[in-house]
């Protein structure tokens, strides 16, 4: 249909008849070509959008974050070994070695990686993987899941391995008791069962997501000097047990115990809540007590000489016992003190619990848990001082799993009291949530253990002098007491320099385990050298390369299963440890191992793809290719950010 005629009354008068008249384009016209170059724009900018908006894809390119040789030799090698395999199946790797400090700010506190490769502490029970792995510590700092794997299957499992109860059984059949002997009516072999079975599920569970790929456990070596004092070994080295009741043999030796430590991080921070300078707590184990200490073979159960990592025995604690499955009921040592005189009571106990669950201890909006021992004192649910020795725990966990939070050290609440507030630092900005008690260096510290402060000499020296008034210097009282007047930790950061101290009656042990490189030496010399010994430690630290679940591809399982299939594990403990380690299909130690994910020669659930080292690209690019990632016509792995 045409449009009406223009009509001449004024009242009709429009412009586009003025346009008319003027000869040009009619307005009419002009809409209407606007409308038709809208209409024909709009398909572009759909198009444009639809092109523009797209998620980028792009080449992989991930940073493996690591620590340089002369901080840990083992774990740059390891790097680049990783780096080496994702290469060669179109990756691109850069890696990126930080001091230790660096390192473990990054990955713990700041969680700014993508892959890293490294030492894990590990534990003496698999409950540690709760704490390592569950979504309920995806945002906090330390060794709380720094991953932020978001799993709600390995959530559950977790769950349930934490409250099911029952206790391993040992070769013979026999279950493993609290240390103070007593099985009660939990140790029957349908309970022991469960527990088995929850912990089974959950390492299958865990090694089927790998999160993170354990890689291998690495055997312990240290040397130390047998013609000055006796009792080595008895005791673990890593832990209080294997410098505490050891026999001088002259006066000199009782006066120091001289240890060479490769790290220098204990000369330089004594804060047991550290993230960034905490791996071990030797320093701390000396300096505080705990109520209970984990049994260990060698590691000070003398008499029973327990070859399991499971018991728990009092320390500080003379005794406890739970009145139901959800109350312990704690007795402390009578007359015992902090190392400036002032009484330790339950109220220092009580504090302790609810300052590592909250360094602000409520005052701020959220809490702010210290990175350390945070997933032990989640088991408990409150605790309460019923007299200035005796104290009552609610837990919310399986009394094996609950016990272990016995082991966290006792704080005076006289000094960390004061901590709570937000630390600050003039022209730095610093974190929400960050309390002076999380960044201050604690020295000089004071706790109650069998080791008080001396001196330190930053990166040279830390030197502790015996507690005279700890308990364990107390008649009846059987357990080990502080060796020597003093202990002088010096620091060198080489094996070879720090065995060469041994060897010439400069240092008395290294208290560090010995790089690989230099084990087979330390094995000749110890034969031709008549007052060395070497000690040979069960390890329950595990390496393994930590993904950053947060970031894509790394939080896709199957890409992290492949990665998992790269290494050729056996390969890597000949050629980086020189056979010194083990390679492992799962990160707990060998008592909690299932059959299903034994090593068997290879690892059950990823195994290598390829021989002898010899990485089977072909197969791994279609592995990739499986698990959703694409190539490009060059073969580079392509990723959508």
């Amino acid at each position: 249909m045409s449009d009406p005629a223009p009509s001449t009354s004024p009242d009709n008068h429009t412009r586009d008849s003025d346009d008319a008249a003027r000869g040009g384009p009619s307005r009419r016209s002009m809409l209407a070509a606007t409308a038709g170059l809208t209409v024909s724009m709009s398909g572009c900018i759909r198009e444009v959008r639809s092109i523009v908006n797209r998620d980028e894809v792009a080449p992989l390119s991930l940073t493996i974050s690591t620590v340089p040789a002369d901080g840990d030799r083992e774990s740059i090698q390891l790097a680049r070994a990783v780096g080496s395999a994702l290469e060669s199946v179109g990756a691109d790797i850069a890696i990126d070695m930080l001091s230790q400090e660096e390192f473990q700010r990054a990955i713990l506190v700041n969680h700014d990686f993508d892959l890293y490769v490294g030492p894990h502490p590990g534990d003496t029970t698999p409950d540690f993987l709760y704490e390592l792995l569950h979504s309920r510590f995806a945002e906090e700092a330390g060794w709380q899941n720094p991953f932020g794997l978001t799993n709600l299957a390995i959530d559950d499992r977790l769950d349930e391995q934490r409250v099911a109860t029952g206790v391993a059984a040992d070769a013979d059949g026999n279950g493993n008791g609290n240390g103070n002997g007593d099985e009660g009516e939990n140790g029957d072999e349908n309970e022991t069962s469960d527990r088995e079975d929850a912990i089974t599920a959950t390492l299958e569970t865990v090694a089927r997501e790998q999160p993170f790929v354990p890689i291998c456990r690495p055997t312990e070596i240290r040397l130390a000097r047998s013609d000055r004092f006796q009792g080595w070994g008895e005791g673990h080295p890593a832990t209080r047990f294997g410098y505490l009741g050891l026999e001088p043999q002259s006066d000199g030796a009782s006066a120091e115990l001289r240890a060479v430590h490769t790290d220098a991080r204990p000369s330089q921070n004594l804060n047991p809540l550290s993230a960034e300078y905490r791996e071990r707590g030797l320093s701390t184990e000396l300096l505080y007590d705990s109520l209970a200490v984990a049994q260990w073979r060698g590691a000070g159960d003398r008499e029973s000489e327990t070859d399991t990592a499971t018991d728990v025995s009092p320390w500080l604690a003379s005794d406890w016992e739970w009145s139901d499955d959800d109350t312990l009921l704690v007795t402390l040592r009578e007359d015992c003190e902090f190392h400036d005189g002032t009484r330790l009571t339950a109220e220092d106990v009580a504090f302790t619990y609810e300052f590592l669950a909250d360094t602000t201890r409520g005052s701020r909006r959220f809490a702010a848990p210290a990175p350390h021992y945070r997933g032990r004192v989640a088991a408990v649910d409150d605790v309460t001082d019923l007299s200035e020795t005796e104290l009552e725990f609610t837990v919310a966990a399986s009394q094996p799993v609950a016990e272990r939070a016995l082991e966290v050290p006792i704080l005076p609440k006289h000094i960390w009291d004061e901590r709570t507030d937000q630390a600050s630092l003039r022209g730095v900005t610093v974190s929400e949530g960050t309390t002076e008690a999380l960044v201050t260096d604690n020295v000089p510290a004071i706790g109650s253990g069998p080791y008080q402060f001396d001196e330190r000499t930053d990166r040279d020296h830390l030197t502790l002098a015996r507690f005279d008034a700890h308990f364990t210097r107390r008649d009846g009282v059987d357990l080990p007491e502080p060796t020597s007047e003093h202990l002088r930790i010096q620091i060198d950061p080489r094996s070879t320099s720090a065995i060469e101290l041994v060897e010439s009656d400069s240092a008395d042990v290294t208290s560090s385990p010995l790089e690989s490189y230099v084990v087979d030496d330390v094995f000749e010399d110890d034969e031709a050298i008549s007052e060395t010994t070497v000690l040979e430690s069960p390890s329950w630290s595990f390496y393994h390369i930590g993904f950053n679940t947060r970031r894509a591809p790394l939080s896709n399982p199957r890409f992290r299963r492949v990665v998992a299939r790269l290494l050729d594990k056996e390969q890597l403990v000949e050629e980086v440890f020189h056979g010194h380690a083990q390679p492992i299909a799962t990160p707990v130690v060998e008592e909690w191992v299932p059959d299903s994910l034994a090593w068997n020669g290879s690892d059950p659930e990823t195994p290598f793809f390829g021989t002898d080292g010899e990485l089977d690209v072909a197969a791994a690019r279609d592995a990739f290719e499986d698990a959703g990632l694409r190539y490009d016509d060059d073969g580079r792995l392509r990723v959508r950010h």
